[in-house]
């Protein structure tokens, strides 16, 4: 048994304060798997096509409002499927936010193929890409994607806030940095948001940077809320198909694979006792960790966005509050979040 979903059943939340304030709603959509990084079924021009853009129609239908992309997304071939799926879609411009990112460069075909370039030259150069992808004459959100260490983050922000000045990006994020960082780019033009990955089993952000955006009134938009799927307990080692990213992740390998499936037995147990999915208890148990948190856990499959949706109607008490932030202790999750973890917390 689930939480169903209704249409237009979604709350809205606001990320940002002041001029920074952007109206969303409380779940995103995350569009990345639809064409990049969870196997060969996932691809521009491939049969999940069309599901990702009825997925997408779907979620307007629900009342999802918030949808998330980036050029590297790919690449490029994410930004183009939302466009389209968009316009097809009937709803007025002005009731969708659309947010991408820029600052990650595809250089070859591996994952590791990749570099970070925050210049403004390729500020303005990637914008003007985005925008025609898209279809779009300004994005609502536009995030720096990873930290470029070799270029200070005030002249990556100077040129975002030329953007905003044109009319071409409405409010401005970042992705992945550090306290500093954060406090060094909002100190130049306002900050809407940090989107960073955060869920029941990656919250090292607790300590340090979730203080640091209340301070400052930025809001968090978390990806990979469900933990990349691991949090649905519906994984099995045989799930990571060819070209699936997860394969090499740290988490999902060998005794560690083990290790965190038991704890997901205790999101079992709060989603028995609440009629609802496993799912729906980790987007839960996120979306109460304050009003301006909006996760954006991501799909190209209907049945799963409804039911990720449904998470809405799920109201954990504080005993299921507690059990879940013991069980899920940072100390108590086996593995990285990624392999390599220098490009993110800059």
């Amino acid at each position: 048994m689930t939480h169903e979903t209704t249409a237009a059943a979604l709350p809205s939340r606001v990320l940002g304060t002041g001029d920074a304030a952007l109206t969303v709603s409380a779940l995103g959509l995350g569009c990345m798997g639809m064409s990049a990084f969870y196997g060969a079924s996932s691809g521009s021009g491939s049969t999940t096509d069309a599901e990702s853009v009825r997925t997408i129609h779907r979620a307007l239908e629900l009342g999802v409002r918030f949808f998330d992309t980036a050029d590297m997304y790919g690449p490029h071939t994410n930004e183009e499927l939302l466009g389209r799926a968009l316009r097809s879609s009937g709803v007025d411009r002005d009731d969708v936010v659309v947010a991408t990112k820029f600052g990650i460069k595809v250089t070859g075909s591996r994952p590791v193929d990749r570099a970070v370039d925050g210049s403004p030259e390729y500020v303005r150069r990637s914008i003007d890409g985005s925008l025609q992808r898209l279809g779009l004459d300004h994005v609502d959100l536009y995030y720096q994607h990873r930290v470029d260490p070799a270029v200070p983050v005030e002249d990556t922000f100077g040129a975002l806030a030329e953007l905003v000045q044109a009319g071409k990006v409405r409010h401005l994020g970042i992705s992945e940095a550090a306290p500093a960082t954060i406090r060094r780019a909002h100190a130049v033009h306002p900050l809407t948001a940090l989107q960073t990955e955060y869920s029941l089993w990656s919250r090292d952000l607790e300590d340090e940077i979730l203080p640091t955006l209340r301070e400052l009134g930025v809001g968090l938009v978390p990806y990979s809320p469900l933990g990349r799927g691991f949090l649905t307990g519906a994984l099995t080692r045989d799930s990571l198909g060819a070209g699936d990213f997860r394969a090499s992740n740290p988490r999902f390998a060998g005794d560690a694979f083990d290790a965190n499936l038991a704890l997901v037995d205790v999101v079992r147990g709060v989603a028995e006792r609440h009629a609802a999915t496993p799912a729906q208890v980790a987007l839960a148990w996120v979306l109460a960790q304050g009003d301006d948190v909006v996760p954006i856990p991501g799909t190209r499959h209907e049945r799963y966005l409804e039911d990720n949706v449904g998470s809405v109607g799920v109201a954990l008490t504080a005993d299921d509050l507690a059990a879940l932030e013991t069980t899920f202790r940072p100390e108590n999750v086996t593995g990285a979040r990624y392999e390599d973890m220098s490009a993110v917390g800059r």
